[in-house]
């Protein structure tokens, strides 16, 4: 499984600020639990054009790493909990298949 580094930033928001919460997380991360695809000023392009055309949904920078994503790797799947990747599309056409 694949991920974005602004991915593993928002999880780490999002289990607190506990010390030990996170650093189970990171742990999860360090032993291989997804791999980390950093992004190009090329995909960082591709980001702010479609948090731009998403702007009423509205698509956060996590989001638009993992459409980025998606599309460079020619993936259909994403595994998130966020309703907006059912509104998504891939290139403007293909739809998410959302796991779980």
């Amino acid at each position: 499984m694949v991920t974005t580094e602004a991915v593993l930033t928002e999880t780490l928001h999002l289990v607190g600020p506990s010390w030990e919460n996170q650093r189970v997380c990171l742990e999860f991360f360090l032993r291989g639990a997804f791999v980390l695809v950093p992004s190009s000023k090329k995909s960082l392009r591709r980001v702010a054009t479609l948090m731009e055309k998403y702007k009423d949904v509205p698509m956060d920078f996590a989001d638009a790493t993992l459409v980025t994503l998606g599309e460079d790797l020619g993936t259909e799947w994403v595994f998130t909990l966020d309703r907006g990747f059912t509104i998504y599309r891939l290139r403007g056409k293909g739809r998410f298949r959302v796991l779980p």
